[in-house]
């Protein structure tokens, strides 16, 4: 039975694991004709196996979620590695059909790594151009995300190699080249993918018309404005990080410029400063481990920082439990860019940040471990300097809150974050029993702090940092969990939703008890997850608000409420409720209280 894979190889029993991973293995022989059994045949295995890839596919290209991280460590890699084994032994032609709706999925969230997402479309390619695989009438919206990368234009629709295109963009005519840079232009923004082609057409357009460079960057007034306004610092960031091997950096690029970040004042000297950085040993041997030599470190860290400039939503935290680094960055960057580019160039010049807590200091060098047991790897190129410096400081900020009665999140968010991050702080659990408390007054004041509908339709001024309640599909707790909320509004359907940051590679997620995170198709913006406001309420333990506003709590109908309570009896909460007289009798122990 197909469907059983997925629980075997989620569990964190490792000798289930192992036997699941290796029944798959013995199908595999059978399949290819290598072993012979005699009451399973070839056709047979080789069936199961498609199913079971189908079933499976995000693991072919995802990350482990924040589930997975928690109850299985490193036991998550090894079904990952099992499927790409099986993928590449198989053949991608027998999934390419959800493989396609996968991809596109992921898409939608605009990821800053999309360097797995390069190699399953790339797998697509040759599935198309091999003449021993008959796709039939699948893959179907293939030829978009193939031609993205290997021929938006007509210039280059043969994949004609890097070098014969810059010799055929030598003898174009203005009319070409406008229409090459609209095509890649187009490629571009529809699907978030750049190809190593576009690089080469914008350096190459810097000497012949600014207008062109600005067609291709799919620019709008707003971006074009920015561009000629801050022509030279513009063109220096193409000479120094768009290459064919750093050419994510022409999205990120446009969508910095889109933002119109550089009309602050610090942002356009910080960059200056970045072109020009001088990075450590340690920076540089960082980056060529995870990246190869193909291009320069400082390329590569450009990209990154054009990147997270651009995509602030876009960042992940990869296979590591470094939430909280992860929503720094993406909240930095995406309000208080100058503030992130500061960050870096500590990190990556001085092996060295150093934060103040309460007024005193904190240094990267000097604290203690991080919340992460190995040095993260799998990370974009600005995360991969600088989270292992962010998390070694939230952890001591952690420790110096030792002794104090409540959450140390009350006192490290804001210090660790951001100024705007509101002083005001609820939490919903007990956390020395782990037990709910003041549901009623959490939730009344959650909904006058953020629903348009009880604070007099204002609107959230800076992103807040929160916590919540981590569920399964089965809506079985997890852990506790940083994401950070952007807003709050109406949805198409005039549905109240919130719609926040997942520091998770995909927040696309079922949380169990009918609350499905949405990634699109509900007024998302690039990177955005939302639910409803009910269900996101119901999985929220931790928020912060401002104590000098009105704090009178929400006048909210007993239905609303007992819906979010629903939500919460049936999920994180079912063995958190107050103890009962009974449970007290027969000395049942209260579950254990959260920890940071």
């Amino acid at each position: 039975m197909p469907s059983l894979t997925t629980y075997a190889l989620q569990s964190a029993d490792a000798n289930r694991v192992v036997i699941e991973a290796l029944s798959e293995l013995r199908l595999l022989a059978v399949a290819k004709g290598s072993y012979v059994h005699p009451a399973v045949s070839a056709e047979h295995s080789h069936h199961y196996l498609t199913q079971v890839m189908a079933i499976n596919l995000w693991q072919l290209f995802s990350a482990p979620s924040e589930a997975e991280r928690e109850t299985q460590g490193r036991l998550a890699l090894i079904s990952r590695q099992l499927f790409q084994h099986l993928a590449e032994r198989i053949g991608y032609e027998h999934i390419i059909d959800q493989l396609i709706d996968e991809i596109w999925r992921i898409l939608k969230q605009r990821p800053i790594q999309v360097d797995s997402i390069k190699q399953m479309i790339t797998q697509i390619a040759l599935c198309q151009a091999n003449p021993e695989i008959d796709l039939g009438s699948s893959g179907q919206g293939a030829a978009r995300l193939v031609s993205s990368l290997y021929g938006p234009t007509q210039a280059c629709q043969e994949d004609p190699g890097v070098d014969i295109y810059r010799q055929r963009l030598e003898v174009m005519d203005n009319a070409a080249l406008q229409a090459e840079a609209t095509g890649f232009a187009r490629a571009m923004h529809d699907t978030g993918l750049v190809s190593p082609y576009h690089p080469v057409l914008i350096r190459h357009l810097l000497d012949v018309s600014d207008y062109l460079v600005a067609e291709a960057l799919g620019l709008s007034s707003t971006g074009r404005d920015c561009l000629l306004c801050y022509r030279e610092l513009v063109h220096a960031l193409i000479r120094g990080g768009v290459y064919p091997a750093t050419c994510q950096s022409v999205y990120g690029l446009a969508l910095m410029l889109e933002r119109g970040i550089l009309y602050q004042s610090p942002v356009a000297p910080a960059l200056w400063r970045q072109l020009g950085l001088s990075l450590s040993e340690w920076s540089e041997s960082r980056l060529n481990i995870a990246y190869g030599t193909n291009a320069s470190p400082k390329a590569r860290l450009l990209e990154g920082v054009l990147c997270m400039l651009g995509l602030p939503l876009g960042v992940g935290q990869g296979n590591n439990p470094t939430c909280q680094s992860a929503r720094a960055l993406s909240m930095w960057a995406y309000n208080d860019p100058d503030y992130m580019l500061q960050m870096v160039a500590w990190a990556a010049r001085d092996d060295e940040i150093v934060m103040h807590f309460e007024g005193q200091p904190i240094s990267s060098l000097q604290s203690q471990s991080g919340v992460a047991t190995e040095l993260p790897m799998d990370l974009d190129a600005v995360s991969l300097i600088v989270v292992p410096h962010l998390d070694r400081i939230y952890a001591e900020m952690g420790r110096r809150c030792i002794g104090r009665e409540g959450d140390p999140h009350r006192w490290v968010n804001p210090e660790f974050h951001g100024w705007w991050a509101g002083r005001g702080f609820r939490i919903n659990v007990d956390v020395a029993s782990g037990q709910l408390m003041d549901v009623d007054d959490f939730l009344r004041h959650f909904y006058a702090s953020y629903h348009p509908y009880y604070n007099g339709n204002q609107p959230l001024i800076h992103p807040q940092p929160a916590g919540i309640a981590v569920t399964d599909s089965a809506a079985r707790f997890i852990g506790w969990h940083a994401i950070t909320i952007l807003r709050a509004s109406l949805g198409p359907n005039d549905q109240m939703r919130i719609y926040f940051y997942n520091p998770n590679n995909d927040s696309g997620q079922n949380w169990g008890d009918g609350v499905v995170v949405s990634t699109s198709g509900h007024g998302e913006r690039f990177g955005e997850a939302s639910l409803p406001f009910e269900q996101f309420a119901s999985r929220l333990y931790i928020y912060h608000f401002d104590p000098l506003e009105r704090g009178e709590l929400a006048n909210v109908t007993d239905a609303e409420l007992e819906t979010v309570k629903g939500h919460l009896a049936r999920s994180w909460g079912a063995d958190r409720l107050p103890p009962t007289d009974l449970q007290a009798e027969e000395g049942i122990a209260p579950p254990e209280p959260p920890q940071t």
